[in-house]
């Protein structure tokens, strides 16, 4: 079987995993778990082979004719080099450990089949976007996983925090394509074509004829789907979903289209340095604004999503420097140790019976009552924090070593303005980062109180997931040097500089947060009530539903975070008021506006209606007087209209006459 064939069935199945998921999920519920497993799967495998064949260094570019459109065709087509390789082979396996975790997870969900279905096409959406070699193409993908994001975020519709998610993430999401799809159009005009090869080319002979405009308008939609500053707010509310959810989109699909979208089509942003400027600033403010935001956070998928956020802002800060290799790099390195942060946050919830970590820290022993997430977690938190030799260490340094390299002038593909800019950020951010990976760790885990609640042992489904994954956040990183090749040749390995000052920040953030922690955790009392707890037997998703509307303790007096940020722990806790600007500048006038066109429809526009509606049946009612049914009556109306008609007649004529 060639390469291209493989390459056509890794969207392909999965999408045939949803139909027929779909369609058997209420008349052979048997066979709902194998057709979310087994597609997803097979397409994992299929990525894998095709990234061997590939191998690198060699483009696979295929492309037919979908349908003449009389000026710029829309071919189906298929681009695949080093990057779309590896990231298919990421959205494969994580995709899969989801399915995979799901199935435990959601056990009792009545709703299972729908939700398996839902997951199935958003990774069929996704490898769609990672293949596709035509805009167009990929654009269809890009809002198939759109409309996936706001059925799974939702999938709890009977709580209004899940109601209310869904709907904000599709429209925040959606107000930042609106602008990306008149940028696809734009860039079509320009270069006469929709496929990614033709685009790449017409860049590179210097043929856009507005590349600036052109960036601009596509990075609103990068911005919304991959949650950089200011279209991120959707994805802290979007934890109203199944954890399962929110590990798939945090880690291998949604949010990572925008980085890989811009990641293949970098050069048509470096033909704009001002694109490049904006890119840079964007990714800056996302990065420490994100990474503030996420260590004044109380509830433990927040200060994930909030983490999340950031290390997008990474991504994002390596595009703007020109160096899409590290941006990738990072991409795959953070899907392996944020979907474990988020599985095993799955298990944790579970047994704690809340997602707060007011709670958790006022509850002892979730170590053992949780082994597996506890030791994965932990890994997991140290790649974040980026301490060698985990994963998230080599990513995070590939970032701002190419920083380093454009601030410093030896890259001229941004200006060094915005290497400058990455750079500082980046180095704020990780000293960030590390202090609210271990307060999360500390909260979690060391608690100081009542025994934490018995649930049992865990399903092995969902268990061998996090060492599944635990697997990469450690080794990963230690490919740098060695898969070069899959990165356009660019060396990943950390210079000594960005080694020492990265880790030596990281590693003062930790200390300086578990010396707080230790002052405030020996004044603090010890005996504090436990929360409401779910039944035992209640799996983890009815826990996960009832704990989103769960009322969430007092604050804890030995929270190392509202100690650190000081005055700035307000604003930081509610995303330093950005929904209450978007609710005062579009939320408000967009509602007046409404109740303005409702005022007008119905006391002006309605008015005319009923009074045309009225005026009509007026006249009805005078004719229906005049039928009385007596023929002399009707004779003698006659005889008086013809007499009228012949005196006004001769008067017409005379008026004629005279004149």
């Amino acid at each position: 079987m060639t390469t291209t064939t493989l390459a056509v069935l890794v969207p392909l199945l999965p999408f045939l995993g949803s139909a027929a998921g779909l369609l058997l999920g209420r008349t052979a519920p048997g066979f709902v778990r194998p057709l979310a497993v087994l597609p997803t799967l097979a397409a994992a495998v299929l990525a894998v082979l095709v990234a061997f064949r590939q191998g690198g260094d060699e483009v696979i570019d295929a492309a037919t004719q979908l349908t003449p459109t009389g000026s710029v065709p829309i071919d189906l087509s298929l681009y695949i080099d080093g990057f779309a390789a590896l990231v298919a082979v990421l959205v494969g396996v994580v995709a899969t450990c989801v399915q995979v975790y799901s199935t435990g997870y959601l056990r009792d969900d009545p709703r299972y089949p729908s939700y398996a279905a839902l997951v199935s096409l958003f990774t069929s959406a996704m490898l769609l976007v990672v293949y596709s070699g035509d805009l167009m193409v990929l654009l269809v993908g890009w809002e198939v996983m759109g409309i996936c994001s706001y059925f799974l975020v939702g999938h709890y519709w009977e709580t209004p925090e899940a109601r209310a998610a869904s709907l904000k993430a599709f429209l925040v999401t959606k107000l930042g394509d609106v602008p990306f799809l008149i940028g696809l159009f734009a860039l079509a005009t320009d270069a006469g074509t929709f496929q990614i090869t033709g685009v790449l080319g017409t860049v590179a002979s210097g043929g856009l004829d507005h590349p600036t405009l052109i960036a601009l308008l596509l990075l609103a939609g990068v911005a919304g789907k991959s949650a950089q500053f200011p279209l991120h707010t959707w994805l802290p509310d979007a934890m109203a979903g199944p954890t399962p959810v929110s590990a798939l989109i945090h880690a291998a699909t949604m949010v990572a289209a925008g980085i890989y979208f811009t990641a293949r089509l970098l050069p048509v942003f470096a033909a704009s340095a001002a694109a490049m400027t904006v890119l840079a600033v964007m990714a800056a403010i996302t990065m420490v604004g994100s990474a503030l935001a996420a260590l004044a956070q109380d509830d433990i998928k927040r200060v994930l999503a909030y983490s999340t956020i950031g290390q997008l802002g990474y991504m994002a800060g390596a595009l703007a420097v020109g160096d899409r290799g590290a941006a990738v790099f990072h991409l795959l390195s953070h899907a392996a140790f944020k979907a474990l942060l988020f599985l095993a946050a799955g298990a944790v919830i579970h047994a704690a019976g809340t997602n707060s970590l007011t709670a958790m820290s006022r509850m002892s022993g979730l170590a053992k009552r949780v082994p597996d997430a506890y030791w994965t977690m932990t890994v997991a938190l140290l790649a974040l924090a980026a301490i060698p030799p985990f994963a998230g260490f080599f990513s995070k340094e590939a970032v701002l070593v190419a920083a380093e390299h454009t601030a410093l002038g030896e890259r001229d593909v941004a200006p060094a303005g915005a290497g400058w800019t990455v750079l500082v950020a980046g180095l704020l951010t990780a000293l960030l980062t590390a202090a609210y990976a271990l307060r999360l760790w500390l909260r979690t885990f060391r608690g100081r109180g009542a025994e934490a609640p018995d649930h049992g042992r865990q399903p092995i489904a969902m268990t061998s997931v996090l060492w599944v994954l635990a697997i990469p956040s450690l080794g990963f990183g230690l490919t740098a040097g060695y898969v070069d090749d899959w990165f356009d040749g660019h060396a990943l390995t950390p210079t000594l500089t960005t080694a020492v000052l990265g880790t030596g920040l990281a590693a003062a953030g930790a200390a300086v947060t578990y010396a707080v922690w230790r002052t405030l955790a020996a004044r603090a009392p010890v005996a504090v009530p436990l929360p409401h707890v779910a039944h035992p037997d209640a799996d983890a998703g009815s826990v996960e539903a009832e704990a989103l509307h769960l009322p969430h303790p007092a604050e804890d007096p030995a929270d190392p975070g509202r100690a650190l940020l000081g005055p700035l722990h307000g604003p930081a806790a509610d995303g330093f008021h950005l929904d209450a600007v978007y609710r005062a500048a579009f939320v408000r006038p967009v509602l007046a506006a409404a109740s303005l066109v409702r005022f007008l429809d119905r006391e002006v526009v309605d008015t005319y209606v009923r009074a045309a509606g009225d005026s009509a049946k007026g006249l009805g009612w005078l004719v229906r007087r005049a039928q009385t049914g007596n023929v002399q009556t009707y004779l003698s109306a006659l005889l008086a209209g013809s007499v009228v008609l012949a005196i006004a007649a001769v008067a017409l004529a005379n008026a004629v006459a005279g004149a």
